[in-house]
């Protein structure tokens, strides 16, 4: 077999393709035992015709068409490994008309990785904010966790917010009653923001026994998108009793036995929290930078299956209604025409961030060990609150994996990276990443990926080796 390659474009190239026609003997030899199964031919045994009888049965030209079909995937991934092409998509086959005994040619268009320039890595520079522990801080995670062990009592006042209400709920729209907005009994924390618009606004002032009727538009059910009547009623109105922050507090709470060492712990954890904060920014400005520093030839094939993919999940939300399609994004404040090119500058910009990403992990040889790609798989499984053999199982079967493994190696080459940038924060000072993300290795810190979205380039590839020939 012959294989050129011939550059379109910096993301796309055209292979071409001869296979001479020996080369098929051992796909007919398939194709006929495949279709002596099929074909009853008096005289003959199942599967024992011969091939000329077949080739008068069926014809040699549906013999040589199917005997192409079922060789063509296999000699497109010759000439991809032959021309050593690097291949993110499906490609377009172009086949030659077919004689008997000749050799095939057939060209294949294909989108590729393209060649991008890196930066010396030293030389790009970063500032974020710097870490920063202040008394509210810590005073909130305190209040939090005495909120935790605080009791709830019965007040004769009006609702405000921070207090607890059981309330009932009855909603109509035009006059009808809406059933899945109507509720009774229900516990609400005023000034949570977690129900409906406009009730925490109705509820502070009411007291036990009072009612009173708000409007606000549905966001879900039947009615999503409809302006409703909601008569809200109070049943009773408690408020949280926060317990003494003494030392009997710290030993019931913790594992300490003064507020003092209470206090000093919430302190070095608000701290940690604000470092991990800034470990983000750090890795979302490096990326940034990058983008910035590197031309990035976009695979425009790639970019439109990763738009339309991102939409998808959207527009199969809603059953593919067009009507409720419109009602959400009228929610969202925005048109159809603008949330189609929002999707897709944020498909171009995950694929130029998937293919710089991955052109470092190439030129500083990234590689990604089991355990690293096993870490992986844990967080995101817990993440999605599935078993570990679950989610594994849903992966392979939906043919994942290697999304996965390519999200690691690229959060890996990052990390890698922003140990040579230097980062400061804007007070001037020096920030020391080694500790998130090590001097310069490829390291990344929880295993996470870099907030990169969709699987767009590794998609792509997963399906880029056979291409769909019927």
């Amino acid at each position: 077999m012959k294989s050129t390659v011939e550059q379109l474009s910096p993301t796309r190239v055209k292979l071409n393709v001869e296979v001479p026609f020996e080369e098929l003997e051992k796909d007919f030899a398939r194709a006929y035992k495949s279709l002596a199964q099929q074909i009853r031919i008096p005289g003959f045994r199942p599967g024992k015709a011969p091939a000329k009888l077949i080739e008068a049965r069926v014809g040699r030209d549906s013999v040589l068409a199917q005997v192409v079909n079922d060789a063509l995937p296999g000699k497109y991934s010759e000439a991809i490994a032959e021309t050593e092409t690097n291949p993110i998509g499906q490609p377009d086959i172009d086949l030659s008309e077919l004689e008997y005994g000749k050799s095939i040619t057939f060209t294949a268009e294909v989108d590729v990785r393209p060649d991008i320039a890196l930066p010396d890595f030293a030389s790009l520079s970063v500032e974020v904010e710097p870490v920063e522990v202040d008394d509210a801080a810590v005073t909130e995670q305190f209040d939090a966790l005495r909120a935790r062990f605080g009791t709830l009592t019965g007040v004769e006042r009006p609702a405000k917010d921070g207090d607890f209400v059981s309330i009932d709920l009855a909603a109509t729209v035009d006059g009808a009653e809406v059933e899945e907005a109507s509720t009774t009994g229900l516990s609400h924390e005023v000034g949570s923001g977690q129900l409906i618009d406009g009730l925490d606004e109705a509820l502070v002032g009411m007291s036990t026994g009072e009612d009173k009727v708000f409007t606000t538009t549905l966001v879900a059910g039947e009615h999503s998108g409809s302006e409703a009547e909601v008569t809200v009623t109070v049943n009773s109105v408690k408020e949280r009793e926060l317990p003494e922050a003494d030392d009997d507090f710290a030993q019931m709470a913790s594992e300490f036995d003064t507020i003092d060492e209470l206090r000093a712990d919430l302190t070095e954890r608000v701290g940690q929290s604000k470092k991990m904060e800034q470990a983000s920014a750090i890795r979302d400005a490096v990326l940034e930078k990058l983008l910035d520093s590197v031309e990035v030839p976009l695979p425009q094939g790639v970019v439109d299956a990763e738009a339309e993919s991102q939409m998808h999940q959207v527009v199969h939300a809603f059953d593919h209604d067009d009507d409720k399609v419109a009602e959400f994004l009228a929610q969202q404040g925005t048109t159809r025409e603008e949330w189609e090119t929002e999707a897709r500058e944020g498909a171009e910009k995950s694929v130029r961030s998937q293919l710089l990403l991955d052109a470092i992990a190439d030129a500083r040889e990234t590689v990604v060990g089991q355990d690293e790609l096993t870490q992986q798989i844990m967080f995101q499984a817990q993440r999605y609150g599935m078993a570990p053999q679950d989610f594994i199982a849903q992966l392979q079967q939906a043919g994942q994996v290697g999304a996965i493994y390519a999200d690691v190696r690229r959060s890996k080459a990052l990390a890698g990276v922003i140990g040579l940038v230097s980062v400061t924060d804007t007070t001037g000072a020096t920030v020391d990443t080694a500790e998130f993300f090590g001097g310069g290795e490829d390291a990344d810190p929880e295993g996470d990926t870099p907030g990169i979205e969709g699987a767009g380039t590794e998609q792509a590839e997963a399906s880029a080796k056979e291409p769909e020939t019927s």
